[in-house]
C-alpha cells in the first residue's frame, strides 16, 4: 500500500482548523435577529460589529503571512485559537454595542484574521508543488464547510437556548483545536526530511532567511501597488467580498426572514450554499491547474452578477424550486474566485512573495465586506429592504468581470 504523503496530513489539519474557526464568521446572520430582539438594537447597530469583525480580520491577513514566515505557522496559529475561543467565550457576557465592537470586532476579528486564507495558502504552497490548486481549493471551502456545520446547529441553539450559546460553542469549539495544532500540525517538509507533495528528485529547499515581518509585508505592499495587476486583482477581490461575505454571508438569513421565512429554514439554505460551495471551490481548485485562470474569474464575477439581479425576486416565506436554483448556484460561485486568484498573486511581484501579495488582495476582498455588511444594513434601515443592495452588487459584479480580462499572467522575475 502507497504510505499517505505527510503533506496530505498538514492540508486535513489546516482544513479542521478553518472549519472550527470558520463558525463564529458565519454566525453573524443567524444573531442579528435575536440580538436586536433580546437588547433592542438596530440593525445597522449589530452590522457595525460585524463590519468591524470583518474589516480587522481582512487587515490582519497579510501581516499575518509575514508572522507566519518569520514565527512559524504553528505558533501564530495557536495563538490565534485561542484568541478567537477566548473572544468568542466573553460574548456572552456583553451589554452594550460598544462590547460587542471590542470582543466579536477586534478580538474575534484579529483572531481569524491571522489564519484566514492566508493560513491554507502558506500550507499549500509549502507542502504541495504539484496539486496546489486543488489543494487551495480544498482548504478554501473549510469555510464554506463551517458553514455547513455550524448554521443549522446556531439557529437550534439560538432558538431553543438563546444567542449566548453560540459564543459558548464558538469558543470551545476554537479551544479544542488548540492540542490538535500543538501536537500533530509540522511545520515545514524540511522538518521531517521530507519533499513536498509533487518535487522532482533535485529539488532544493529555498533558504530561510528570519526577516522583520512587518517591513516585509509593508515594502511588498508599496511593490505591488506599482503594478497595474496588482490593483485588478485588490478591485475584484473587493467585489468579490462585498458580494459575498458582507452581502449574502451577513443578511441573506435576514432578508429571508423580512418575507416571512422562518429562522432555521433561512440557516439551512445558507448552510445549502455552503454544500455546494465546497464543490464548487474544489473543482476551480481543479480548473485553476489546467485552464487560464483569468477566463475563470471572468465566467465567475459575471455568472454571480447576474444571479444577484434575480435575489429580489426569488425571496419568500416558504423554499420555491426558484430559490434553490439560487443557492446551489450561488454556492457553486461563492468563493470559486479564489484559487485563481492566489495563483494570480504569485505573478504580481515573485512566487517567492505571492502569499503576502495575497494578503493584501485578501484585505481588500475583506474591506468590501465591512462595506456591504454595514451598507446594506443602512440602507434596509432606511428602505425597508435589500433589493438596492443586490442590484448594485450585481453590477459590481459585471464590471469586475470586465476588469479581471485586463490582466496578464506573465510572471515577474
Amino acid at each position: 500500500m502507497r504510505k499517505l504523503h505527510p503533506a496530505w496530513i498538514a492540508a486535513g489539519i489546516t482544513f479542521l482548523t478553518l472549519v472550527s474557526t470558520s463558525g463564529f464568521r458565519s454566525a453573524p446572520s443567524v444573531l442579528m435577529e435575536p440580538l436586536q430582539n433580546y437588547f433592542g438594537w438596530s440593525r445597522s447597530s449589530v452590522s457595525s460589529a460585524i463590519s468591524i469583525n470583518i474589516l480587522v480580520y481582512g487587515f490582519t491577513a497579510p501581516f499575518a503571512a509575514a508572522l507566519m514566515e518569520r514565527f512559524g505557522i504553528r505558533r501564530v496559529v495557536l495563538v490565534a485559537l485561542t484568541v478567537v475561543g477566548l473572544g468568542a467565550w466573553s460574548t456572552q457576557y456583553i451589554s452594550h454595542p460598544w462590547q460587542l465592537a471590542v470582543l466579536w470586532g477586534l478580538v474575534v476579528g484579529g483572531g481569524t484574521g491571522s489564519m484566514a486564507l492566508v493560513f491554507a495558502a502558506s500550507i499549500a504552497n509549502r507542502w504541495f508543488v504539484k496539486r496546489r490548486g486543488i489543494v487551495i481549493g480544498i482548504l478554501t471551502a473549510a469555510s464554506a464547510a463551517g458553514n455547513l456545520i455550524f448554521l443549522p446547529l446556531f439557529s437550534h441553539l439560538a432558538m431553543r437556548f438563546g444567542w449566548k450559546s453560540i459564543s459558548i460553542t464558538v469558543g470551545l469549539a476554537s479551544l479544542a483545536m488548540v492540542p490538535i495544532i500543538a501536537f500533530f500540525l509540522r511545520e515545514h517538509p524540511e522538518d521531517i526530511a521530507v519533499k513536498p507533495y509533487g518535487a522532482s528528485d533535485d529539488f532544493e529547499f529555498p533558504a530561510r532567511i528570519r526577516r522583520n515581518a512587518g517591513r516585509e509585508t509593508i515594502d511588498t505592499l508599496v511593490a505591488a501597488m506599482k503594478v497595474k495587476k496588482f490593483w485588478l486583482l485588490a478591485g475584484s477581490f473587493f467585489v468579490c467580498g462585498f458580494s459575498t461575505n458582507g452581502l449574502i454571508g451577513t443578511h441573506f438569513i435576514p432578508a429571508a426572514m423580512d418575507h416571512g421565512m422562518a429562522m432555521d429554514t433561512a440557516a439551512n439554505l445558507l448552510a445549502l450554499v455552503g454544500v455546494f460551495d465546497v464543490a464548487g471551490t474544489m473543482f476551480s481548485g481543479w480548473l485553476t491547474d489546467r485552464i487560464d485562470p483569468v477566463r475563470l474569474l471572468f465566467f465567475y464575477y459575471l455568472l454571480r452578477g447576474l444571479s444577484l439581479f434575480l435575489l429580489p425576486s426569488i425571496l419568500f416565506r416558504s423554499v420555491h424550486p426558484s430559490t434553490l436554483v439560487f443557492v446551489i448556484f450561488y454556492g457553486l460561485d461563492w468563493v470559486a474566485t479564489v484559487p485563481p486568484t492566489i495563483v494570480l498573486c504569485r505573478t504580481v511581484l515573485t512566487p517567492e512573495r505571492g502569499t503576502i501579495v495575497y494578503g493584501w488582495v485578501f484585505t481588500c476582498h475583506q474591506i468590501g465586506a465591512s462595506v456591504a455588511a454595514l451598507g446594506a444594513a443602512i440602507i434596509h434601515d432606511k428602505l425597508g429592504n435589500y433589493s438596492t443592495a443586490f442590484y448594485g452588487a450585481g453590477f459590481m459584479c459585471i464590471i469586475a468581470a470586465y476588469a479581471v480580462t485586463q490582466i496578464n499572467t506573465r510572471v515577474r522575475v
